[in-house]
């Protein structure tokens, strides 16, 4: 019997995966504009609530570096991979050093093959994923359609990027409330998830 993920997040237990968010994708993932601005979004709220940010890229020599509209300052680790999955040795490293980290929040592309490859590995792993759903893209949306649920089924949160910030900050007194909400203000692009297939 398996007790349901309830999900809950504080930023002093949680940490900001970003999976290659590379130039050589733009003209091939789908709604990746889309995704890059809810990239930003969440970039922009880990700053706000000092979050750890952790990013990864996918043979950087071959697919480019981080799009230049993600602003990756203050991240606490930019790595070059080849490996799919983005638990490397190095991040499993910055990993050990958070003390009670519970909840890492993933986003990123593409949905079918790094994300879900670190998701699972991630859990297998004892620590909660959420899935930042409208920040997640793939070449092909029956990828993406499918990974979302096989993954939310293995147990992992499959949420969307306003969801997740208002978790983080859970009460309008919270210092950095207005900021957040200032995110926020425009709802996020849909970025297909709403569409009939």
């Amino acid at each position: 019997f398996q007790m349901t993920t309830l999900g809950s997040l504080t930023p002093s237990t949680t940490v900001f995966f970003c999976c290659d968010m590379q130039e050589r994708f733009r003209p091939a993932i789908k709604y990746f504009g889309d995704i890059i601005s809810v990239g930003q979004r969440l970039l922009q709220g880990a700053r706000l609530l000092g979050i750890p940010v952790i990013v990864t890229e996918q043979y950087p020599k071959g697919l480019g570096s981080t799009v230049q509209e993600i602003d990756l300052t203050g991240a606490k680790l930019v790595l070059p991979k080849t490996k799919f999955s983005m638990v490397l040795p190095e991040v499993e490293g910055v990993l050990a050093e958070i003390p009670g980290i519970r909840s890492i929040v993933l986003f990123g592309v593409e949905t079918h093959v790094c994300i879900q490859q670190t998701a699972l590995e991630l859990i297998g792993r004892g620590l909660e994923v959420h899935i930042v759903a409208d920040a997640t893209s793939s070449r092909s949306m029956m990828d993406r359609m499918f990974a979302l649920e096989r993954l939310a089924r293995t147990g992992i949160i499959v949420t969307t990027s306003e969801a997740i910030l208002l978790q983080l900050v859970a009460d309008k007194e919270h210092p950095k409330f207005k900021e957040i909400q200032n995110l926020i203000k425009a709802s996020a692009p849909e970025s297909g998830l709403l569409s009939k297939v």
